[in-house]
């Protein structure tokens, strides 16, 4: 069922990437306990719930926080947990009564995953701010972007879910696998800042070693070289070429009909602006697919820039498994693979507080307690 099976985590609900996450830890097995607000109608996608795929493989209860009684059930709830994970503002918990000190208190073992944009610290530690803030602070937002120009938003892909998400449920699995050894908990400060940071430590090396410029789109990865970019197509589509080796660059040559003897040496960057105007021109003579059908699979390394509608329909796609169809949706499935312990296919995300009653009927609440918890606003 996923290497993470046996794993009880306790998720107070968010947005972005705490919900990630969590999913992440869902979708490897951990048994993942989503806590909503009482009266949260959770998110949906174009008014279809079944896309809110950040909440697969969850179940939900929801209780009013504000309330001492609700926090109390939280508490009995990771009393029997193993790690807890909370995307609030630094104090917010404290404030709810459900900080670290009072969790490790009824816990020891607990595993305490904190996520915020600027980290639990520092001088930004209590500012607003979104993924395209925390990605600019590390110096990634500059760095995307063509010569010339302003930088490129990345989506949130770096900062929320990259530097965020990810590292947070990484940071988990780490000091879950300690507390195993240890028998004590402990709180995972895990912030998009950092993150970020760390995913671009190649760069920073590259920068102070003098093999990066801090001028966007004049460097071998962003754009700048001619061998390593995207080009658009006779039909107005688009490819990718990553031909850095040697080897890879001369069949790149070869399939374009370029005499290598009649170029400068690859890795000059004072001909890379020339040599991809002169690509420009040749890789709008033929359509993507033409270019597919020339290029892809061999050691160029190509891959044509497929719109969000095509991803789902691409063949490797659907040789590897990587969409999951059930006729109404598609969706990524669990990341990464195993050779063993298979995770499981994604269950539905459940409507806010669908499990409540039976998750509080399993902490000892009888069917009157729970129904008099709800009147009273404490648990909806």
């Amino acid at each position: 069922m996923g290497p993470l099976e046996g794993v009880r985590v306790i998720e107070i609900a968010g947005i972005g990437p705490g919900p990630f996450a969590a999913m992440m830890l869902a979708d490897m097995g951990a048994e993942v306990l989503r806590v909503v607000r009482t009266g949260a109608a959770g998110m949906s996608m174009a008014g279809n719930p079944r896309l809110d795929f950040f909440n697969r493989n969850k179940r939900c209860v929801a209780l009013n926080l504000k309330d001492p009684r609700a926090t109390e059930l939280a508490l009995r709830l990771i009393e029997g947990a193993d790690a807890v994970l909370e995307g609030y503002r630094p104090g917010v918990m404290e404030k709810l009564g459900l900080g670290p000190e009072v969790c490790l208190g009824r816990n020891p073992r607990l595993v305490y995953g904190r996520m915020t944009g600027w980290g639990q610290d520092g001088p930004l530690a209590n500012s607003a701010g979104h993924d395209i803030n925390y990605v600019a602070l590390t110096g990634a937002l500059h760095a995307i972007g063509e010569r010339g120009g302003k930088p490129v938003v990345p989506l949130n892909l770096v900062g929320d879910f990259g530097g965020g998400g990810m590292f947070l449920a990484y940071g988990m699995v780490c000091a879950l696998l300690e507390a195993a050894k240890s028998g004590k908990g402990q709180v995972v400060d895990a912030a998009m800042v950092d993150g970020a940071s760390t995913l671009m430590a190649m760069m920073y090396a590259a920068f102070q070693s003098g093999f990066w410029s801090n001028s966007r789109g004049s460097n071998m990865l962003d754009g700048g070289a001619h061998f390593y970019g995207v080009y658009e197509t006779a039909d107005g589509k688009y490819v990718s070429i990553g031909s850095i080796e040697p080897q890879f660059y001369a069949l790149l040559l070869e399939k374009l009909g370029i005499d290598p003897q009649s170029l400068p040496h690859q890795m000059d960057p004072r001909h890379w602006e020339a040599l991809r105007d002169r690509f420009d021109v040749i890789f709008r003579t033929r359509s993507r697919e033409q270019w597919c059908d020339l290029m892809e699979g061999t050691d160029i390394c190509f891959a044509p820039v497929l719109g969000l509608d095509e991803v789902a329909h691409h063949p490797h796609m659907v040789s590897r498994g990587n969409f999951l169809h059930d006729g109404d949706v598609w969706q990524p499935a669990p990341a990464p693979r195993f050779s063993r312990t298979h995770p499981a296919a994604p269950t539905e995300p459940v409507a806010s507080g669908a499990d409540t009653d039976a998750t509080l009927a399993a902490v000892g609440l009888s069917a009157q307690e729970i129904s008099d918890l709800r009147a009273a606003g404490v648990v909806g």
